[in-house]
């Protein structure tokens, strides 16, 4: 791949001492922890196969990014469904997020939702992420069918707003944090298979994910000129299909492959 991360090792969430002005949407409603399963893996930069164009393979992203140079995009936006995760005994990760930055350079501000698989099980949670600090969970409780929209906004002087509702339950979380040296180079809505130190980690079987209401610095993502990019295996296989973008905002992510 010409593009490597940083060895990310594994990792247990941890209680780190940060600071997060956190804004809640009915936060009496909301349940007083997330999820027990830890996560396991990273959201992240694009691992690219091959050249650069219009139609991009890639070992762990699938979805629509659009780049430029540094300081073009400040705002991205989304919905989707969450999808219903089918596992087998299989251990198996997979995030849907809305982010800018990681296409051609080495940190993303990202927030999303997850289904990975565990003992037989799907666990669904949503997190932010600046990567390549670690993920970290937010206070809400997914499940799938639930109606997910999410933003990741930046000031264009390190300050970046990540918002994530379940419309469904009517609870959400913002989360405000700081990286100065962000690029701003490029913005995207995408399925992807998350990482670890070993390498892009097997992709939890999603069925497909509707994604709509997408928008790169508040227009369309044909008027951004978004790149498709295929998830694909290392034989060149399909992993995860995105279709056609539609009325400018909309298109499906579809599973095909572990």
């Amino acid at each position: 791949m010409p593009h490597h991360r940083p060895d990310l090792g594994g990792f247990v969430v941890q209680k780190l001492c940060s600071v997060l002005v956190v804004g809640l949407v009915a936060a009496s409603a909301l349940p007083a922890t997330a999820s027990v399963h830890t996560i396991a893996a990273h959201s992240g930069p694009l691992h690219m196969l091959g050249a650069p164009g219009a139609n991009l393979q890639s070992s762990n992203w699938s979805g629509y990014a659009a780049h430029g140079v540094k300081g073009t995009f400040t705002n991205v936006a989304a919905s989707w469904v969450e999808p219903t995760g089918k596992c087998t005994s299989a251990t198996t990760y997979s995030s849907f997020w809305v982010g800018l930055d990681g296409y051609h350079s080495n940190s993303v501000e990202q927030t999303g939702s997850s289904v990975d698989c565990s003992s037989g099980s799907p666990v669904y949670y949503a997190w932010y992420e600046m990567f390549p600090k670690f993920p970290k969970k937010l206070k809400l409780t997914i499940s799938p069918g639930d109606h997910i929209t999410a933003s990741v906004t930046t000031d264009s002087h390190g300050s970046f707003t990540m918002k994530l509702t379940d419309t469904t339950t009517g609870h959400g979380q913002t989360v405000v944090k700081m990286l100065a040296s962000a690029k701003l180079k490029s913005a995207e809505v995408i399925a992807e298979a998350p990482s670890s130190g070993t390498g892009v980690l097997p992709l939890t079987n999603f069925g497909k994910v509707n994604f709509s209401n997408a928008s790169m610095n508040g227009g369309s993502l044909t008027a951004a000129n978004s790149d498709k990019i295929t998830m694909v295996l290392s034989n060149g296989h399909p992993k995860a299909t995105p279709s056609a973008i539609t009325g400018g905002n909309a298109f499906s992510v579809t599973w095909n492959h572990q």
